[in-house]
């Protein structure tokens, strides 16, 4: 187990990679690390689960349940004028009054990242599959919330490219590089099944806080997106299931299959797997698509997720690979799509 010291580090390191991006979210990350005490919560999460990110979303989390708070008058998702002097010392008041409820917060909560600007990578991917198999039939492994499960019901703009699908509260914008196959309409959904260890129930209030606390909290877009997607999939429900990557993804395959063409799809899902249950998945993906026709398109990091079928010549750490790897009468295919941002917000496709 990692020690406090170690743990510093982590912080430090995040603090580094998210300044550009993140730079409110970067000052947080910079004063949990020169803080012992803020840090030792975190050592109360599971081991794999000792990440910066799930004590950030833990803070978070507490801020928008209070938006009266101390703390929330730096947060840009609690109030329309953050403060802009330096955060640590709020940080330091707030967390030591709440030590015993931010522990028991990363024991049992895990990051649940439901990025719906991912889906603006998947519709090109999946646009020739609709056009090759007609209706498709969903099933998103790693689904958290199942939001990228409801992808027609969003607007896609790329920049350039062109833009395709209805007006929705929901608005996605990329900015892309090369050929970027936009169709000039969505893909026919047919089915939708999630999978997922530790489904959120977006019935459950207190659920879907989690969801949006676990956004930077100064990158408001997606805070709003994402609480947008959220109305969208009441109005339009889809299954969840809890359940193994590995040992349950035939069976949800099998329920898709009947429904329509089914596509597995995961994004930054499988970073979190170990490596040796990462390649028992690609190894069942490979016996399911044996038996039937599949396709599987994710959207993960070349660098976290060794075992994949990824393009050997991708090696930056900080890009996301697009792939689609198709089953056919047995037979694998293995197509290397694009490099995109994590979020979704560009992608440059290599095809």
């Amino acid at each position: 187990m990692a020690t406090t010291r170690e743990l510093a580090g982590y912080f430090r390191r995040q603090a580094a990679t998210m300044r550009a991006r993140a730079p409110f979210t970067a000052e947080v990350c910079a004063a949990i690390a020169e803080r012992a005490e803020i840090v030792e919560i975190l050592r109360s999460a599971p081991e794999h689960q000792q990440l910066p990110v799930l004590l950030l979303a833990a803070v978070h989390d507490q801020v928008l349940a209070d938006a009266g708070c101390e703390l929330a008058q730096w947060y840009p998702t609690a109030t329309t004028a953050a403060r802009r002097d330096p955060v640590g010392p709020a940080l330091e008041r707030h967390c030591a009054r709440r030590a015993d409820e931010l522990r028991a917060v990363v024991a049992r909560r895990s990051t649940q990242t439901n990025e719906v600007g991912r889906c603006a990578l998947f519709v090109p991917a999946l646009a020739p599959v609709g056009a090759e198999r007609g209706p498709l039939a969903l099933v998103d492994v790693g689904t958290s919330g199942g939001l990228n499960l409801r992808l027609d019901h969003y607007e896609y703009h790329y920049r350039p490219g062109g833009s395709v699908g209805a007006a929705s509260p929901v608005r996605l914008e990329a900015g892309t590089r090369g050929d970027v196959p936009v169709p000039r309409a969505l893909p026919e959904v047919a089915g939708r099944i999630g999978l997922d260890r530790e489904p959120v129930d977006l019935d459950d209030p207190v659920a879907a806080r989690w969801l949006t606390a676990c956004i930077w909290p100064d990158q408001v877009d997606r805070f709003e997106r994402l609480k947008a997607a959220l109305e969208i999939a009441h109005r339009h429900p889809a299954e969840v299931r809890r359940g193994d990557a590995v040992d349950d993804v035939a069976a949800a395959v099998d329920a898709a299959a009947p429904l329509g063409h089914p596509v597995v799809l995961n994004s930054w899902v499988l970073n979190y797997l170990p490596d040796d249950h990462r390649l028992r998945y690609v190894a069942e993906l490979d016996r399911i698509g044996s038996q039937h026709d599949l396709t599987w398109v994710f959207a993960e990091s070349p660098a976290l997720c060794p075992g994949l079928p990824f393009d050997a010549s991708v090696t930056d750490q900080h890009v996301t690979a697009l792939v689609r790897v198709r089953w056919r009468d047995g037979r694998r295919t293995v197509e290397p799509l694009a490099v995109c941002h994590p979020h979704g917000y560009w992608l440059h496709w290599s095809r």
